[in-house]
């Protein structure tokens, strides 16, 4: 892919040192973080590593985020090696706050990490279960901060038929779909294609409305999907909702840049998914 534009990777994780080194003195109390990083092959960086990968990839910006621990001083403690890493790379990086949702403290988490520089919420992801309503209602107060101050959540989402695999949650499109319809003026960014339900955006009533704040990112499609769904979902919800994530050190971006060729897309539609889309909307927020 011939580099025009800027490219901005939306989905990346970070790990400060201490996680990094010691990854299985975290797995008490965190079977989530046990389930995804036990194996010594799920890689963990830090921002020196990412900043490096960005200039071999021909990566711009990149949304950096952690994992949403359950343990709120083990999230406070992450998040502030997000705005550490943000302050030591501010061209390159733009962080958002990563935590438990439910917890009764994420409030608080969310808006002192907004006011140290954050701008965004994300990824929340409920890896042990489905998105139950009790979580939908937990997240309320979360979800009216990022409201009020015009700043996009990215929600992990998964496909709920196919293969299993770490981190696949039990997620339906219904708990999805409930959850956007709750938090419609939110701007959401669902992870992983949004598990698919890009596709009833073609329903006459109702559902393109409540997804009209809904943007989709790329993480993981690899792995995933076949190339034609960056087709399917343009022909569906426009080229303009749809964002380069790499879940990187998941898969690199070359990855993804292979994909878009393979599936015959156009220059202009590719540089807008890799970059044009992601800066028109912390543009369009007051994130940027």
């Amino acid at each position: 892919m011939s580099k025009k534009n800027f490219i901005v990777d939306f989905h990346t994780h970070l790990f400060p040192p201490e996680v990094r080194e010691n990854r299985k003195t975290y797995f008490a109390g965190e079977p989530a973080f046990e389930l995804l990083y036990a194996s010594p092959k799920s890689k963990m960086i830090g921002a020196r590593e990412m900043a490096a990968a960005m200039e071999e990839q021909g990566v711009d910006i990149s949304v950096v985020f952690g994992f949403p621990w359950k343990n709120p001083e083990t999230a406070k403690r992450h998040n502030d090696y997000i705005v550490e890493s943000v302050a030591r790379y501010p061209d390159r990086f733009k962080g958002f706050c990563c935590l438990d949702p439910c917890a009764s403290t994420a409030a608080f988490e969310v808006e002192r990490c907004l006011d140290n520089g954050l701008c965004g919420v994300g990824e929340l992801a409920f890896y042990r279960s489905g998105i139950e309503c009790v979580m939908v209602d937990s997240m309320e107060p979360v979800m009216a901060i990022c409201r009020d101050r015009g700043v996009p959540v990215l929600i992990h989402t998964n496909e709920p038929v196919g293969h299993q695999y770490p981190g696949k949650t039990e997620n339906t499109l219904l708990q999805i779909y409930d959850l956007i319809k709750r938090f419609q003026d939110n701007t959401i960014v669902l992870a992983h294609w949004g598990g698919g339900i890009f596709f009833y955006s073609v329903l006459k009533k109702e559902v393109k409305d409540v997804l009209r704040n809904v943007y989709y990112d790329t993480a993981a499609s690899p792995f995933l999907y076949d190339p034609a769904v960056y087709r399917l979902a343009i022909d569906r919800v426009g080229i303009e909702k749809i964002l380069l994530g790499t879940d990187y050190p998941l898969i690199k971006p070359e990855r993804y840049f292979k994909e878009m060729e393979a599936a015959a897309l156009r220059n202009a539609e590719i540089d807008r998914i890799c970059g044009g889309n992601a800066m028109a909307l912390f543009t369009d927020s007051r994130a940027g």
